[in-house]
Formats: C-alpha cells, sequence, structure tokens
C-alpha cells in the first residue's frame, strides 16, 4: 500500500480541523474509515501521527512533518493540472476563487453565470466567508484570485474592484439627531467594517446608539429593520428596491461619501495561466472603477 492524493487531502483536513469526528464530516465518509486509513499510514512510516487529548487531537513532529509533505503533493499535483490545462488552446480547467461572504451573496453567481456563457468548460471551486479568511487562502495558494473587502496587506497584485456607499436603513424617515434615542440594530461583520461604522459613530453621534439587538447576519439585521424594529448601517451592496427601506448616505469629516472598498487580489504569476488571466479581464470589464 502507498500515499495516494485521498491520503494527502486526509492528513490536510485533519491538520485543518483537530479532530477525527470534524474530518470525517468534510470528506463526507464514516469515522472508522478515517481512522483505518490513519492507521495504516502510521504503519507504513512506523510512526504516531497524533496524540490525542481532552477534545481533539495534537499531530507529532512526524505527523507535522507528513502534514507538509501531503501540502507539497497536493500543491504540485494542482500545479501540475492548471498547466496541463494550460496548454489547450482554449480557455478551460479548474478556477479556484476565494470570495468575502457579500460579494459572493449579492455580485457573484451574476458574473459566474456570464463568464460561465463564454467558457463553458471551466470548472469552479469557490470557498466563501470573512475576508481575513479569503486572505488566509489566497496567502496559502488554496486560491487563485481573492475578492475582499477592506483593506488588507498582500504582497502580490492588489486592485480596486468596486466601490460603494454606506447608508443609515430604516423603516421611515429619520434624521441623524435622532440616532442617539432609536433602537440600533448591530450585525457580525469583519474588523474593517466594524471600524468604519464605530468610528463614524464615535464621531457623528453625541451619545453611543442604544444597542436594541445583535444578529449574526447582515440579511437577518435588514430584516429586522424591514419591520421596524430599530434602523442600521449598511453597505449599499446589500440594499435592493424591493426592500423599500429608507436610506440615508453617510459621510465622513470631509464632506466626503463613507465608501466600502471591494479588492482583487491575485498573484502575477498567475496571469501565466490562461484561465486565470480570462477571468480577471473579464472582471475588470465588469467591475472595475476608476477613481
Amino acid at each position: 500500500m502507498k500515499m495516494d492524493e485521498k491520503d494527502w487531502i486526509l492528513l490536510k483536513i485533519l491538520r485543518e480541523e483537530q479532530s477525527v469526528t470534524k474530518t470525517a464530516e468534510r470528506l463526507f465518509t464514516s469515522q472508522p474509515s478515517i481512522t483505518y486509513r490513519l492507521n495504516k499510514i502510521e504503519e507504513i512510516f512506523g510512526i504516531e501521527l497524533f496524540t490525542k487529548r481532552h477534545k481533539g487531537i495534537t499531530f507529532t513532529a512526524e505527523g507535522e512533518h507528513l502534514v507538509a509533505y501531503a501540502r507539497r503533493m497536493l500543491q504540485e499535483l494542482q500545479d501540475t493540472k492548471d498547466h496541463i490545462s494550460n496548454l489547450s488552446k482554449e480557455v478551460q480547467g479548474h478556477l479556484r476563487l476565494g470570495v468575502s461572504s457579500n460579494f459572493a451573496q449579492y455580485k457573484l453567481p451574476k458574473l459566474l453565470r456570464e463568464f460561465s456563457t463564454m467558457y463553458p468548460n471551466v470548472q469552479y471551486s469557490v470557498q466563501t466567508g470573512w475576508s481575513t479568511d479569503v486572505m488566509k487562502l489566497l496567502d496559502a495558494g488554496i486560491v487563485q484570485v481573492g475578492i475582499l473587502r477592506g483593506s488588507h496587506r498582500w504582497k502580490g497584485v492588489e486592485e480596486r474592484l468596486t466601490r460603494e456607499k454606506l447608508h443609515i436603513i430604516s423603516k421611515k424617515p429619520i434624521t441623524i439627531e435622532q440616532l442617539p434615542f432609536l433602537p440600533f440594530i448591530k450585525y457580525k461583520t469583519d474588523a474593517s467594517l466594524k471600524t468604519i461604522i464605530e468610528d463614524w459613530m464615535h464621531t457623528n453621534l453625541k451619545q453611543a446608539p442604544i444597542i436594541a439587538m445583535e444578529v449574526d447576519r447582515q440579511e437577518t439585521c435588514k430584516e429586522m429593520v424591514k419591520h421596524g424594529l430599530g434602523y442600521s448601517i449598511a453597505p449599499e451592496i446589500c440594499l435592493q428596491e424591493s426592500d423599500h427601506l429608507y436610506t440615508m448616505e453617510l459621510y465622513n469629516a470631509k464632506g466626503k461619501p463613507l465608501m466600502r472598498d471591494t479588492w482583487l487580489m491575485y498573484d502575477q504569476k498567475s496571469l501565466g495561466i490562461k484561465l486565470v488571466k480570462a477571468f480577471i479581464d473579464f472582471l475588470k470589464g465588469e467591475q472595475m472603477v476608476t477613481i
């Protein structure tokens, strides 16, 4: 018996989850089958991959070394697949994207549909989440293209994709002077947007807002506002005419609209892959703004 791609994936995910149970769930298989395969890997190398603890596992030094090997093998395999796809005259292959949740929800489906119409032989792997998580995927080379909200440190190419305004949203018209006395609905978001909102409130409100509730998603917050339970502050990307909400643009101390940026990030060398270049060129043509 020898290790193969499935084993490399198993070790990589096990290291990420630090749990056999969660690894089995991610791989859509049973815990006994995972344990059996791990035992076989340990027999091959004559090592212990990990030690069990109260909650989860901790990899041994030998196990960490094998995980590093698995990651290298998976990367080399992916590079080979990309290279072979690149030899074709047509744009095809597997496009790996990391996209912030808001952009993925409101913009990405339409963009992928249009791109698929142009290039029908493309498959997609899309991972969504907080922009900080997308940044980690980009840094690790797991995704070829990142679409992130807010500012982040990145060694590769970083181009502004879109700009949008921030709005106060409410069921009925309100004024800034009324805000400290009205229920504010807060939602979980990434650190950059949270900072923008908190800084604006600190500068423009005479007293701290009355936080009526804290919800986990922006869409949940919007629904609460639509039912007249309070007001909130939201980026333009999530607002639709069908929401029938009162909106008021926010301005900074210099009288300019408070903006939220979305960034396109990728490694310069990725442009050597036809598929990645085609997608980046497509995005620029569809979304790129001029500042």
